[in-house]
């Protein structure tokens, strides 16, 4: 895990997957109160250590829990 998302974050993230299964960068940042750059961020970092997946739909990036 990077050191910029702090494991509550994490935490956070992945919670809001378990209930919504499917979630966009806007909505994160939405949900965190952050902004679009960082939530994308954060979701990468989780694709990066396998805990998340990408699909690309649209133009739109989708994030769900591997």
């Amino acid at each position: 895990m990077n050191i910029h998302m702090k494991d509550h974050n994490q935490e956070k993230i992945l919670k809001l997957l378990k209930e919504r299964r499917i979630i966009t960068s806007s909505e994160l940042a939405s949900f965190l109160s952050i902004s679009w750059n960082t939530a994308d961020k954060w979701l990468m970092e989780l694709a990066l250590d396998e805990k998340v997946e990408r699909m690309k739909k649209s133009g739109v990036n989708l994030w769900m829990l591997r």
